[in-house]
């Protein structure tokens, strides 16, 4: 159960640091961290609209994870190049953007038609970044003429660059996870080979087959009986271990 926080504005940014302290404590999952970076923004800025774009490290697109009002449909396909509109401007320089009226009349401003947030007037855009590496960037838009104050500013600033290293924490949990994962994965298909080669040898031996027709039958005994083909290969040994041992009377004697 994700752990709920007590949504009191805070007043500094020691008070941002002891509220961003407990959510990297808890064991949020990605989706909710976002969530508590918008719930932030929102608090710090009293925006009509936030959304956190997080850069996909496969392709390096800059892609839209978390915003304040409803975008189910967007969330993780709305994407943009580095580099392109003002967002992609923010990512490539890793510099604020401050736009105090007339928004989309910047020359980077790139419209988005599916975000109702595109029309507002007053914009601004700060780089999410973890030890000098962009992590994604944080927008805040305001319906209507906004002056962005230089409190206002650096109080975002500090939500970037502290979320920044949450969201890298995270990443390089989820990492290890994944990576012991296939770690795991790997050794078992490893001992899934030794076992199906040691019954291949016992087919070949018993059946007087070559390899390749003894590892077809197992293949094709495999599909025959729909059971995973290390579950034949160990069934095939333990017959063949038994038959070793003889009667138990003899095993006594």
């Amino acid at each position: 159960m994700a752990t709920q926080f007590v949504m009191e504005i805070p007043s500094s940014p020691l008070g941002l640091l002891h509220r961003i302290s407990n959510i990297v404590a808890s064991e949020l999952s990605l989706d909710e961290m976002l969530g508590e970076i918008v719930g932030l923004t929102v608090q710090a800025t009293e925006c009509d609209a936030c959304l956190v774009y997080l850069v996909e490290k496969e392709t390096g697109d800059i892609v839209l994870r978390a915003s304040q009002l409803p975008h189910a449909a967007d969330l993780g396909t709305l994407r943009m190049q580095m580099g392109e509109g003002v967002t992609g401007w923010v990512a490539e320089h890793k510099s604020v953007v401050a736009l105090s009226e007339n928004a989309f009349s910047d020359p980077r401003f790139k419209l988005q038609r599916s975000l109702i947030e595109d029309t507002y007037e007053a914009f601004l855009s700060v780089p999410l970044v973890s030890g000098g590496e962009l992590i994604g960037v944080i927008n805040v838009h305001h319906r209507n003429k906004h002056r962005h104050t230089a409190e206002e500013i650096s109080l975002l600033t500090f939500i970037g660059e502290q979320m920044g290293g949450a969201i890298v924490k995270w990443q390089l949990a989820e990492q290890n996870v994944r990576l012991l994962e296939e770690s795991q994965e790997i050794k078992r298909q490893l001992e899934t080979r030794k076992l199906v080669e040691r019954a291949k040898g016992i087919l070949q031996q018993r059946y007087q087959l070559s390899e390749e027709e003894a590892y077809l039958r197992l293949r094709n005994e495999s599909r025959r009986l729909r059971r995973p083909m290390r579950d034949l290969a160990e069934a095939i040994i333990m017959a063949e271990e038994l038959a070793r041992r003889g009667p138990i009377s003899d095993a006594v004697s």
